[in-house]
């Protein structure tokens, strides 16, 4: 099958879509790109009618609040950072909904943090807006909430945001709107003969090395930032368009299936949605090291963590944290939600699940993490 078919296959499906537009293209050395935002608006206007549902994931408060606090010097620290996105946010949103007011479409605006998307509630409670908004019509326009986010609760940056609230929406398809036309096969900055990647089927090491750091000077991601975005999608059964955003109806040609930017395909076996979440949203907090036989199990037979398994815990942790689960020579293999604290596991590391009853004088769980809470990061 052709590059093209293959576009128009996967494409012809699409109803819900998450849109993603750095800084680069929101923004011009004036301030905002209120003419690009407006284009944006008439696109997917045009493209609504059509019964799609769109999704915003929006960077540029802080370039915006730079550019209108005259701060020639930039935003350095994170207080500067912050105060910037606060003056920035209320300019885009206002916008967003001026543009999108021409056509009587309302926007929501959506502020998430790490935290948000780390408990379980409150990623069930953003998730349950998000589908609530788009069932009133709304298109909802999503930020990460510079004003009070930290280097320690940080996502990092809008294209990795983008990627989990795809997954988290159930999105059909990621579309990343950015300065350069797409995957190429070597830098276009030091080569003038890169070629265009049209078709991504697999995010390889070799992929990975061709891409570089952000070029724009305004944004935070790179293409190496929207390679790591594309697999987090991939792996959770969402395709991807990583293309240029000021170009004219880029979402309608994108979602026709016309050969513009690099189409990366969903993997063919789609991670559920729960565990998409342990795998991406969590931070491990600590690690149980297993052993060959566990370790195989684990990677080949889809099965749970027993105790017997187990023959070292490391970090302090409750029960229902995540930890990392690796081999004995200290190779990441799974991550997973464990039923027992760290001072629980050590106890138990190593017995028979029948002995556990005799060992903590009760047993809530035969595993120490179940298969359904257990994601197998490589086999």
């Amino acid at each position: 099958m052709d590059h093209l078919s293959i576009r128009q296959n996967i494409l012809g499906h699409v109803r819900r879509v998450v849109v993603k537009l750095g800084s680069s293209v929101v923004t011009t050395e004036n301030g905002l790109d209120r003419k690009m935002i407006k284009n944006l608006a008439d696109d997917i206007h045009a493209t609504r009618n059509t019964g799609k549902e769109f999704i915003i994931v929006s960077s540029g408060a802080i370039a915006a609040g730079v550019r209108r606090l005259g701060l020639k010097e930039g935003a350095r620290t994170i207080p500067q950072k912050q105060a910037a996105a606060s003056v920035g946010q209320s300019r885009l949103m206002t916008a967003y909904d001026e543009a999108f007011g021409r056509y009587g479409i309302r926007v929501g605006q959506l502020l998430l943090t790490r935290d948000d998307l780390t408990h379980r509630q409150r990623y069930l409670n953003a998730r349950n807006t998000l589908t609530t908004l788009l069932s009133w019509g709304v298109v909802p326009i999503i930020n990460e909430n510079d004003t009070v986010v930290v280097d320690e609760i940080k996502l990092g940056d809008n294209d990795n945001l983008s990627a989990l609230v795809a997954v988290m929406a159930s999105a059909d398809l990621l579309i990343t709107l950015t300065d350069i036309e797409g995957l190429m096969d070597c830098d276009p900055r030091v080569n003038s003969d890169a070629c265009l990647i049209p078709v991504v089927e697999n995010i390889t090491t070799e992929l990975r090395d061709l891409a570089g750091g952000t070029s724009s000077g305004v944004g935070r991601g790179g293409m190496a930032s929207k390679l790591e975005a594309a697999s987090k999608a991939q792996l959770s059964g969402v395709p991807m368009i990583i293309t240029r955003g000021k170009v004219e109806n880029v979402i309608a040609r994108a979602l026709a299936g016309d050969p513009c930017g690099t189409l990366i395909l969903p993997a063919k076996e789609k991670m559920s949605a729960r565990k998409s979440w342990i795998r991406y949203n969590l931070r491990p907090e600590g690690a149980l090291s297993v052993d060959d036989g566990a370790a195989h199990v684990l990677l080949h037979g889809g099965k749970s963590l027993l105790p017997i398994g187990i023959v070292e815990v490391e970090g302090s942790f409750e029960d229902g944290a995540a930890v990392d689960v690796t081999d004995i020579n200290g190779r990441k293999i799974a991550v997973g939600l464990v039923n027992y604290s760290s001072d629980e596991m050590k106890k138990i590391a190593g017995r028979q699940t029948a002995e556990i009853d005799w060992v903590l004088g009760y047993r809530r769980y035969d595993e120490a993490i179940h298969a359904d809470n257990l994601v197998v990061l490589q086999d």
